[in-house]
């Protein structure tokens, strides 16, 4: 959902809070798991902007590994 929003693409209410509840769950998970790196982003005056700027970052990151798994490594066939 993240590229969609990215890309500049038309969405409609469902996709906005499709992105919201994916955005949501980011965030608790990066809070559980990363309590230090959640703390520095508390009351910043930019928290905001942190915390979305973190889901792409991490979003691109996660497309990119999905991509590259994909790529199977051609297997030459003997005939």
């Amino acid at each position: 959902m993240a590229k969609v929003l990215k890309e500049g693409a038309a969405y409609n209410q469902r996709d906005v809070i499709d992105m919201l509840v994916e955005f949501s769950a980011f965030k608790d998970r990066v809070e559980k798991k990363f309590k230090e790196v959640a703390r520095e982003l508390e009351g910043k005056a930019n928290e905001h902007d942190l915390w979305v700027s973190l889901y792409l970052i991490s979003s691109d990151y996660a497309d990119e590994q999905s991509s590259r798994r994909k790529v199977v490594d051609p297997i030459q066939k003997i005939s």
